[in-house]
């Protein structure tokens, strides 16, 4: 029988302003492992994701992010330390919120309007991680 594991699964963001968003990006904490004019491989703990030099304001604005975290509170105050530098236009950050699902939720929008879910999961409140 043929082996049809996976090793890793990967996302497209796009980036209306591409030295933008990669710099962004670098600021959260992601290292950027590879690039060249089209597209940048970001990692961050082990997990990537590719940053491509491609912006359509309908995909940008619909695209989402869900990252796990250990605090949501400690995302929203590193966000907030990036916005007030004023070297990311358009970066908006959430108060931490409780959803639903189980998880205390920090939502960031990158340069391009990108949602990020910085997601603080209680485990003990649903009884699993979705």
């Amino acid at each position: 029988m043929s082996d049809l594991s996976i090793s890793d699964v990967r996302t497209f963001i796009p980036a209306k302003d591409f030295e933008l968003s990669r710099a962004f990006y670098q600021a959260l904490g992601w290292t950027e492992t590879w690039q060249d004019e089209q597209i940048a491989v970001l990692e961050n703990a082990d997990h990537r994701f590719y940053l491509q030099n491609f912006y359509v304001k309908e995909w940008a604005e619909n695209a989402m992010l869900h990252i796990s975290v250990s605090s949501a509170q400690a995302w929203k105050q590193h966000v907030d330390t990036l916005v007030a530098t004023g070297q990311f236009p358009g970066v908006r950050v959430s108060e931490p919120k409780h959803e639903p699902y189980g998880a205390l939720v920090t939502y960031v929008w990158d340069p391009s309007g990108v949602l990020l879910h910085f997601a603080q999961w209680d485990i003990g409140q649903t009884g699993q991680q979705w």
